[in-house]
């Protein structure tokens, strides 16, 4: 049997093992089902936070101290604008109140209410509103003054319908557009920046607790260092796939029992490249960041022996997934810019950024030079891991080197007799 031969079934018998021994135990089933977990702790804080908003805002109240035809006018007005506004955009409601002796101080007052938060109070003549809001009601006030101004001019012109009679067509985009890239660039990066931050992690994880339990070493005997380090990358992999292929499926079939309205909104999230090439594309270019940043945490790894160790080195470790993803979001939101470029050309980023990349420009030729170029990273970052593999497992493996002592010489006696 070829050297390589033997070299390549070595890896792969690696690979095998450590497949099987994340694949067929309980704990990978928690492992798959991450991302649902991930989910209904979000949701839950998300209906938690939507209800303490809607809550308070419950209780935000536009006032109007004014009686008579004026305050039926401004309702009028109100009720008119308030149809252009979306139902999470629309101002708060809006409360009258008879003016009393002094409406200055009856304003003023009412900012104190118990039963209700008050954003803004107009009152006095429409010609010149006095109208008072709180430090977050700026746009209140701008909308009540608004109000004053529409009333006017319909008392000006005398004319309380309306004076055109809009015919509305709904039309249907048949390109791709450019807001609709942009999103699908971001989502693209947020994707492997999610995939890579669940399962290339668990390189120093799985090579750190072989360490600790002298399992490494044994491997180190048996197999070269560097077939430990491939198989593993290649065993992780193999996890990664199968966790890609469920959830795949699952986002796959959930999408087509979405509703109308969600999935024509999704059908606009087109990528440059067309959406066949983008899947190879996103697939590639998950295969370099999965190799890349394995091959790092694998080397990282090789270097703790403790939990205690491991738990110090998560820190930077996230911090640096975080920081590529914060350099290719840039990256996508603009995609002629020194940053895309920088980002594209910064090997632990460039996979994340040319993704995006490929969901903004319809060009190719970047992607191949691209992937050539993140393949010669993965060869130098996997020779370096190797290294540091070599010299994590031999430090915990072999003795200390000593220094021995030469012999003294024995004296040579050169007197003459």
């Amino acid at each position: 049997m070829s050297n390589l031969a033997r070299v390549t079934r070595q890896t792969f018998t690696i690979a095998r093992r450590d497949f099987v021994a994340t694949v067929f135990t309980p704990t990978f089933l928690l492992f798959l089902l991450a991302p649902l977990l991930m989910i209904a702790f979000g949701t839950v804080g998300g209906i938690g936070a939507a209800s303490i908003s809607k809550g308070g805002g419950d209780k935000l109240r536009l006032v109007i101290v004014a009686e008579g035809d004026r305050a039926r006018a401004l309702a009028a007005a109100d009720a008119r604008l308030r149809r252009i506004y979306r139902e999470r955009e629309r101002p708060p409601p809006l409360v009258t109140e008879r003016a009393g002796p002094d409406a200055a101080r009856q304003a003023r007052a009412m900012f104190d209410a118990k039963d209700r938060e008050v954003s803004a109070v107009l009152y006095g003549p429409l010609e010149k509103p006095q109208i008072l809001y709180s430090p977050s009601g700026g746009r209140s006030a701008d909308y009540l003054a608004e109000l004053a101004e529409q009333v006017l001019r319909v008392e000006k012109t005398g004319a309380v319908t309306a004076l055109s009679e809009p015919t509305r067509v709904a039309v249907a985009r048949t390109g791709v557009s450019a807001g609709g890239q942009t999103q699908a660039a971001f989502f693209a990066v947020f994707g492997l920046f999610m995939v890579s931050l669940m399962l290339a992690g668990q390189a120093v994880g799985t090579m750190a607790e072989e360490r600790s339990n002298k399992v490494i070493e044994i491997l180190a005997a048996a197999v070269p260092l560097e077939s430990v380090l491939f198989g593993k990358l290649l065993g992780m992999f193999g996890v990664a796939l199968l966790f890609l292929t469920f959830w795949g499926t699952v986002v796959f079939n959930v999408g087509a029992l979405l509703p109308v309205q969600v999935s024509g909104r999704l059908d606009e999230l087109v990528p440059a490249v067309g959406l066949p090439m983008f899947v190879l594309l996103f697939f590639g270019y998950f295969v370099m960041a999965y190799m890349l940043l394995g091959a790092v945490f694998l080397g990282i790894g090789a270097q703790a022996s403790t939990q205690r160790e491991l738990q110090m080195l998560s820190l930077p470790i996230t911090i640096f997934q975080v920081a590529m993803f914060g350099f290719a979001s840039g990256a996508a939101a603009s995609p002629d810019s020194w940053v895309a470029t920088a980002a594209e050309l910064f090997p632990f980023s460039s996979p994340f950024a040319m993704a995006a990349r490929a969901a903004n420009s319809p060009e190719l030729w970047r992607h191949g030079l691209a992937l050539a170029w993140q393949a010669l990273w993965v060869v130098i970052t996997v020779s370096i891991a190797a290294r540091l593999f070599r010299r994590g497992v031999l430090q915990s493996g072999s003795p200390k080197l000593r220094l021995r002592k030469r012999p003294a010489e024995p004296a040579i006696d050169n007197t003459v007799s």
